[in-house]
């Protein structure tokens, strides 16, 4: 017999005072004594971290580190791919390539990151709403409601009412994402029955986003928290957040046949399909004729924090000096991630919203995906085992991030952990850990937390939800949609010139040409900017390029292979060179340099086989845990012929072997797994037709809610 699940514990709530909400409106007395829980803001706030509570584990077990994020969004891009063998775990590698494009869409029994239950991501995002929706409705059910919505300035109460409306829009915004169409309720204690639209929602969402903006205060000084916390939902924040949903709102996106496309206010909505593509499973992609007016909404709402950021600081420039030991940084884009693993109890500069993770109490499953792999087992390892979910297109590493941009190094890393203080090549055989997988995240690495919690998952690193870099990519974008080209072009090039030192080697006008277009080069820089942090997914498939950027990706994979096969190696287009072997050799890291763990490459150093590529290396302190290298303390990995040729057979390899030096399978592994680089990259997708990347409702949602699965899910 089923579970039933009824959604009274879970509700969405909508704010009944404008008229774009009416047609979905249905009255229900609210269970919640506002008078009681609202008498003063000690139990109001205590009220609302609850509602915190509920989307701190939603966030970081669910849909930003665990759960559908994990199963697919990490993996499934043009940049990122999975670290084992396809058929090793279909119930995540299906999902990723668009279920064989379509094909599979039917099969359920592959779906294990679907849920059933309340254990899944759809039961826990309408518990955020559900929670949020007690706040509101308590709130609207005060008498002093009215006159609070006709204030000028904010308050505390408008406030804590304006997290809330947040909560709900952000919950709504992830269940769209991965769902597609879904319930929506009006009131708090409603129980959820039947899809809504899609663009009703966002219109819904949106209003109630634009009203409670003004009554919010930004970022750094709200009242009850310090001036640094960036743990809360923000004015800011909020301005954000309708920039985000209004770029998502007009973007593309596959749509069931059998759901009617409405707006906010009940009217229709007129789809264009995408130039090209074709039905699949009774769904189309396309988006709303009036996407530009969402555009024009995302412009005017990121340029707000742009001009109004807050305590939020987008940094041009390296603030840190050089190390203790001579440590090099100049790196400005590295220097956020590094504060994010700096100190548990503090948020990185550029953060508008982090959802706090605490180290050695939560389950922090965004470091052990995405963090830099390592071989160390649950607990008591230097560092513990990180499984390394997040692994990164040889193709695109090589192909596309050009040697000169800083951010390559931080996103993407050749080397892992052994797990005894130890850095070891990742080879491209399939596996996971440091055993294999090939390139991988390097943004989150456990050796470089300054204080390292001694198991797994424990890492309590947080999650970095929205940060001013998105801000400025994202008005790039609606700049670049809408036609004002010359500040799309401003914006894109603050993150280039942050990103390459400088306009020398930045080269905008050079990008942009060869993108094809500004638009484009806006959504490939975005790439570069969040490259390995599962955003290249969603981004492609709401912005139509991705047909284009995967069969790029997917040709050049190909010639790469073709080249291993018949030369040893293979150059790409922009000069980089990928070879079937390379030559390895422990180091003493601390004897060379002073350190272990190394930071951005010192200029002049590119030749330097352990200082280059930079940001690898291990914890230096890795004693001061318990580590006992027995007076072995080469701990650190020099590496030749990463990215130029060197024949086996000749001089040079001769020369490094007896250095030291020995040849280990690089390419040559890609060669051997060709179906799992090549074949099973997008497996079987056409380009044309619809890409089902959406996920299904389980028998009881289905059951509960009274609705059917779309897009050729099973329906039981």
């Amino acid at each position: 017999m089923k579970k039933i699940i009824y959604l009274t514990l879970c509700t969405a709530g909508l704010m009944a005072m404008t008229s774009c909400s009416d047609f979905l409106n249905t009255s229900s007395k609210s269970v919640v004594d506002g008078d009681f829980v609202f008498s003063n803001m000690v139990t109001a706030r205590a009220a609302m971290d609850g509602v915190y509570e509920q989307w701190r584990q939603t966030a970081g077990s669910h849909v930003f580190g665990d759960g559908l994020y994990y199963a697919a969004d990490i993996a499934g891009s043009d940049i990122m791919r999975h670290p084992e063998n396809f058929s090793n775990q279909p119930g995540r590698h299906y999902p990723e390539t668009f279920y064989q494009n379509g094909t599979y869409a039917g099969s359920y029994g592959l779906l294990s990151y679907m849920k059933e239950g309340d254990a899944g991501d759809y039961a826990y995002l309408y518990s955020c709403i559900g929670k949020a929706n007690a706040v509101i409705s308590a709130i609207e059910e005060m008498p002093t409601y009215a006159e609070m919505m006709k204030q000028t300035q904010p308050t505390s109460l408008s406030q804590l009412y304006g997290e809330a409306v947040a909560m709900r829009a952000t919950a709504y915004r992830e269940l769209i994402k991965y769902f597609g169409d879904v319930p929506f309720q009006s009131k708090f204690g409603m129980p959820a029955g039947g899809l809504a639209s899609r663009d009703s929602i966002y219109d819904v969402i949106l209003k109630d986003l634009q009203t409670v903006e003004p009554l919010m205060y930004p970022i750094g000084s709200a009242p009850g928290f310090a001036s640094t916390a960036k743990n809360y939902f923000s004015q800011t924040y909020v301005a954000g957040l309708i920039g985000r949903i209004a770029l998502e709102a007009g973007g593309y996106q596959t749509r069931r046949g059998d759901v009617r496309p409405k707006a906010g206010d009940g009217s229709a909505v007129t789809i264009e399909a995408y130039p090209g593509s074709t039905e699949n499973n009774g769904a189309n992609y396309g988006r709303r004729s009036d996407w530009k007016k969402y555009y024009e909404l995302a412009k005017t709402y990121f340029k707000k924090v742009i001009d109004e950021p807050g305590s939020a600081t987008f940094h041009e420039t390296d603030p840190r000096s050089t190390g203790k030991q001579g440590q090099y940084f100049n790196n400005p884009y590295q220097y956020f991630f590094q504060q994010m693993m700096d100190d548990d109890l503090a948020y990185a500069d550029e953060s508008i919203y982090e959802y706090p993770q605490q180290q050695g109490v939560d389950s922090d499953t965004r470091t052990y995906a995405l963090g830099r792999p390592s071989n160390g087992g649950s607990s008591n390892a230097y560092p513990c085992k990180d499984y390394g979910q997040g692994r990164v297109n040889p193709a695109y590493y090589y192909g596309m991030f050009d040697p000169n941009d800083m951010r390559r190094d931080v996103a993407v890393t050749c080397t892992g952990s052994d797990g005894k203080g130890n850095e070891m090549l990742i080879p491209f055989v399939p596996n996971s850990k440091s055993n294999g997988g090939g390139l991988s995240c390097n943004k989150w690495d456990e050796n470089r937390q300054k204080t390292v919690y001694m198991a797994q998952r424990r890492a309590g690193i947080n999650g970095p939800y929205m940060r001013l870099s998105e801000i400025y990519l994202g008005y790039a974008e609606a700049c670049a949609a809408t036609g004002d080209d010359a500040n799309a072009k401003a914006y894109l090039t603050k993150i280039r010139n942050r990103a390459f030192g400088g306009a020398a080697l930045a080269k905008t006008d050079e990008f942009i040409q060869k993108e094809g277009s500004l638009l484009e080069a806006v959504i490939d820089e975005r790439g570069f900017e969040f490259a390995a942090e599962g955003d290249r997914r969603w981004t492609l498939i709401r912005t139509g390029l991705l047909s284009k950027k995967v069969k790029a990706v997917k040709d050049m994979t190909r010639a790469m292979i073709d080249g291993l096969k018949s030369n040893g190696y293979y150059q790409f287009p922009n000069g980089n060179v990928i070879s079937n072997y390379v030559w390895t050799k422990a180091v003493d890291g601390k004897a060379l340099y002073g350190y272990r763990l190394t930071t951005q490459t010192p200029k002049g150093k590119e030749n330097d086989p352990v200082l280059y590529p930079g940001w690898r290396g291990q914890n230096d302190e890795w004693e001061a845990y318990g580590c006992d290298y027995k007076g072995k303390t080469n701990t650190n990995l020099a590496i030749k012929g990463l990215f130029n040729y060197i024949d086996p057979n000749g001089a040079e390899a001769k020369a490094l072997e007896a250095d030291g030096y020995k040849k280990a399978n690089w390419g040559a592994d890609i060669v051997k797994n060709d179906d799992e680089y090549y074949k099973y990259l997008f497996y079987d997708y056409d380009y044309t037709k619809a890409p089902i990347y959406l996920w299904p409702f389980t028998p009881n949602i289905m059951t509960t809610g009274g609705f059917n699965n779309g897009y050729g899910f099973a329906q039981e």
